[in-house]
C-alpha cells in the first residue's frame, strides 16, 4: 500500500523541517494531495495516527484534496474534471498510468484529447504548525 510509504515520507520531510526549525513539537500537519493521485484517504489517515510517535505524539493530520483542472492545448478552454464521468476500470486505469488519462478525457468545448494538467497531481506539505 503506498499510502504507508507515502505517510512515512511525509514523517521524515517534517521531522527534518523540525529539526532545521528546532520545533519541538509539531502540532498540525495540512497535506494536499491531488485527486489525480488516487489516494485512499482512511488508509493515509489511518497511517498516520500509527506512525505517531515522539514530536508527532499530539499531531493533527489534515488531508484536503487539490481539485484536477485541464486546459486544452487545442482551443484553451480550461475546466474541472470530474471522476464521476468516468468508470471505475478507466479511473483506475489512470491511477496506474495517468497518461492514458488522454484516451478517456476529451476537452468539453472541442473534444480534443490534447490537454495539459494545470492542477491535480502530486502530494504536497501545504503548512506545518509547531512548538519550540
Amino acid at each position: 500500500m503506498h499510502e504507508w510509504a507515502l505517510a512515512e515520507s511525509i514523517i521524515t520531510a517534517v521531522t527534518k523541517i523540525a529539526t532545521k526549525r528546532k520545533l519541538k513539537e509539531i502540532k498540525e500537519i495540512t497535506v494536499r494531495i491531488g485527486e489525480l493521485q488516487q489516494i485512499e484517504e482512511d488508509i493515509l489517515s489511518f497511517a498516520f495516527e500509527q506512525l505517531k510517535k515522539d514530536i508527532f505524539r499530539n499531531t493533527l493530520f489534515l488531508i484536503l484534496r487539490a481539485k484536477t483542472e485541464l486546459e486544452c492545448q487545442i482551443c484553451g478552454v480550461k475546466w474541472i474534471f470530474r471522476r464521476q464521468n468516468l468508470d471505475e476500470d478507466t479511473i483506475e486505469k489512470i491511477h496506474f498510468v495517468p497518461e492514458v488519462a488522454h484516451a478517456y478525457i476529451k476537452c468539453p468545448n472541442c473534444k480534443s484529447p490534447d490537454f495539459k494538467i494545470i492542477q491535480g497531481r502530486g502530494i504536497w506539505l501545504e503548512k506545518i504548525k509547531g512548538a519550540k
